[in-house]
């Protein structure tokens, strides 16, 4: 492969194209699921049917004009270069964002690449005694991400592709109502969007938390629950009242002392999570709950949210 002519036809910089080259090497791919079996597997990762249905219209199939020679080389070797780090826990990208609008192939190159790499997290999952019903609601993120990135028109699924490499490394496991990203020094808990965070459903999830990874993960050691999020920024308390769930979550850490996240802008966080809107003026902005009051009322005044980190012992 050409990789400056890919990377042309991609329209993407070479720098990209060659860093996939570099980590991927010649390492073992995966192969995608039969197409005949996509839907069901498709339904069993929460994928709503207007996104299956684009997922299935750009399918990889041999000969498919949809499918140029570096697009099947940059699915291929985005599979590998995924593989290669299977228990891995950092943050990686799969590859260079693309030009979504030249279609479904591209605009889920992505999305083909985990499905490739379900079975090889599943088995991983198997070799540490994981529940399937652990596995498949854990991996179901990936139909949460694509509902979020239609919502936003866009704006929201580049972001997630590094993050859901952590489920297809076996490193970010949902027990509950949390998210939990295991190595490191610590098991950094997220909150995904599935309901209110009432402190039963946090205290349950913790405890399952609690149990899960001596069990599965005996040969890994942590003494602490940690959380990067702008939903422990304290300036929350001037706007929630003491009992509402975001300020009861808060108390459970103690924070650290602040640091200026390197290309994280918390302003932007928020709008992303609380909104599913990067775009919407402030004034257009829905009122609805304290939460939505608080983020547009305190921006409105030109003060800036801050994304915190905090922890507490297991």
């Amino acid at each position: 492969m050409d990789l400056d002519a890919a990377a042309a036809r991609l329209g993407v910089r070479i720098e990209d194209v060659d860093r996939v080259h570099r980590l991927a090497g010649d390492r073992p791919s995966a192969p995608l699921p039969a197409k005949a079996d996509a839907p069901a597997i498709l339904d069993r990762l929460a994928v709503r049917p207007d996104d299956a249905a684009e997922i299935m219209a750009g399918w990889p199939d041999p000969g498919s004009p949809l499918w140029t020679p570096e697009l099947r080389w940059l699915l291929d070797r985005s599979i590998a270069l995924v593989r290669a780090d299977l228990g891995g826990h950092g943050w990686l990208s799969p590859g260079p964002e693309l030009p979504r609008e030249r279609g479904p192939a591209w605009r889920h190159l992505y999305v083909y690449a985990y499905l490739a790499l379900v079975d090889v997290a599943t088995s991983y999952h198997r070799d540490h005694g994981v529940a399937d019903a652990v596995s498949w609601v854990s991996l179901a993120d990936l139909g949460r991400n694509l509902a979020i990135d239609r919502r936003m028109h866009g704006e929201g699924w580049p972001v997630m592709q590094s993050w859901l490499t952590l489920h297809a490394r076996g490193s970010v496991y949902e027990l509950g109502r949390l998210q939990y990203h295991r190595g490191g020094a610590t098991i950094d808990l997220h909150v995904p969007e599935s309901g209110p965070m009432t402190p039963e459903a946090i205290a349950a999830s913790l405890d399952e938390a609690r149990a899960f990874f001596p069990r599965h993960f005996p040969d890994e050691h942590y003494t602490e629950f940690a959380c990067g999020s702008w939903l422990l920024d304290p300036q929350l308390q001037e706007y929630l009242p003491e009992d509402s769930n975001i300020v009861r979550f808060q108390r459970r850490f103690e924070l650290e002392p602040y640091q200026e996240p390197e290309g994280l802008d918390a302003d932007v966080e928020v709008l992303r999570f609380v909104f599913r809107t990067l775009t919407t003026p402030l004034d257009r902005l829905p009122r609805r709950t304290a939460l939505q009051r608080a983020v547009v009322d305190h921006l409105k005044a030109g003060r800036h949210w801050y994304w915190r980190r905090g922890h507490f012992p297991i």
